[in-house]
């Protein structure tokens, strides 16, 4: 988890593929691809066959949590006495994902019998340093999935072959310490290096989910690190704006993008003393009409709306219609400046409606471009 730029949803109408490439999703024309989790269980199934065997299988067949079966050619293979690796290339598919095109690497050692299957971290992925997510700190960023997924495969081979399944795994990623600062790790305290992620295995172009799930992470650690006050950011200009208005520190800041609703409900189930909502006016005039996803191909600004907000506001007549015409939402705060506060007030309360009662005090700040508060609301 963390590496929101990888896109990981169950569920998927996607189907498997040879030679590591995916099949188009219907009804999208986008290929899949694989995760990160799906790339390290096919080097570690390929490794751990080679120790035992001699031979690396090139390609190397899995079998994903919902029964496709990819198979990944080997970028990189090497066999001692000692230990086996292999590699192989994430494929991404179409989705625009940081880790695409980078070398994920296992390298397997056997251990004495009885020992398990033991993970270890090696170049490129990263350690948890903090609390609050699915692993103990000072464990190898090799979430729960794609662990058990490795289990299973290394339970399989020592089955064909004769061996144990006593092995540790080392897992790396080329490059992978760079890569992850274009990822949430640093924030949710995954130190040096990517996570490996998935549970399906399969990534699917421009999903939604594993933002949310960095979310949800986000929440945990903030929790778990004993933060009673968290903020909901639209992006990096209202996190500045957070930051210097209440001083809260990097792991109480949830990078909340479009996602209002996946940091309400989460929230609504996890609850904070306090949650600061804060986007651009523009944006969070669409919370305050009752939207809960605030990207543009899925809600707009409804002039209409906030006409109604500055009527309601003491904005005469005229104003009013001028507010409806306006080509912007920020256009319609520059007519009616009131708005700032209208809208900041009618998101609270929208966000309080989500909340059912919850534990929470939410207030809300809107600002403009530049990060200067245009309208605010007391907690409630």
């Amino acid at each position: 988890m963390g590496d929101v730029s990888g896109s990981d949803v169950s569920g998927s109408d996607v189907s498997g593929a040879k030679g590591g490439r995916g099949a188009q999703l219907k009804h999208t024309g986008l290929r899949p691809g694989w995760t990160t989790g799906a790339c390290a269980t096919g080097a570690a199934t390929a490794a751990y066959t080679a120790l035992l065997t001699g031979d690396f299988p090139d390609p190397v067949t899995i079998t994903l949590p919902k029964g496709q079966t990819p198979a990944f050619a080997l970028a990189a293979e090497e066999l001692t006495g000692a230990h086996a690796m292999a590699g192989i290339v994430k494929d991404a598919g179409d989705d625009p994902d940081v880790t695409h095109g980078a070398l994920v690497r296992a390298t397997v050692r056997l251990l004495p019998a009885g020992a398990g299957v033991v993970f270890r971290a090696g170049p490129g992925v990263g350690t948890v340093t903090r609390p609050g997510l699915p692993l103990a700190v000072g464990e190898p960023a090799v979430n729960p999935v794609p662990r058990q997924m490795m289990r299973d495969h290394v339970a399989a081979v020592a089955r064909r072959h004769g061996g144990t399944g006593d092995v540790e795994i080392t897992l790396s990623v080329d490059h992978g310490e760079e890569i992850a600062r274009s990822t949430w790790n640093p924030r949710l305290g995954i130190l040096g290096g990517l996570s490996i992620l998935g549970t399906t295995g399969i990534v699917v172009p421009y999903s939604c989910s594993a933002w949310i799930d960095s979310i949800r992470r986000g929440v945990d650690v903030a929790r778990a690190a004993g933060r009673t006050h968290v903020a909901g950011c639209t992006g990096s200009t209202s996190e500045k704006t957070v930051v210097s208005e209440y001083g809260l520190p990097e792991d109480a800041l949830l990078d909340m993008g479009d996602f209002a609703g996946a940091v309400l409900k989460y929230v609504r189930r996890h609850p904070v003393e306090r949650l600061t909502i804060c986007g651009g006016f523009a944006k969070l005039s669409k919370l305050a009409a009752g939207h809960l996803d605030l990207h543009s191909a899925r809600s707009q600004v409804d002039k209409a709306f906030l006409a109604g907000l500055a009527g309601q506001g003491g904005a005469g007549a005229e104003i009013s219609a001028a507010v409806a015409d306006a080509n912007t939402g920020l256009a319609a705060l520059q007519l009616w400046p009131a708005l700032g506060d209208l809208v900041a007030a009618t998101a609270r309360d929208e966000a309080l409606r989500v909340l059912r009662g919850a534990p929470v005090q939410v207030d809300v700040l809107c600002i403009d471009r530049a990060g200067a508060v245009v309208g605010r609301c007391a907690p409630r």
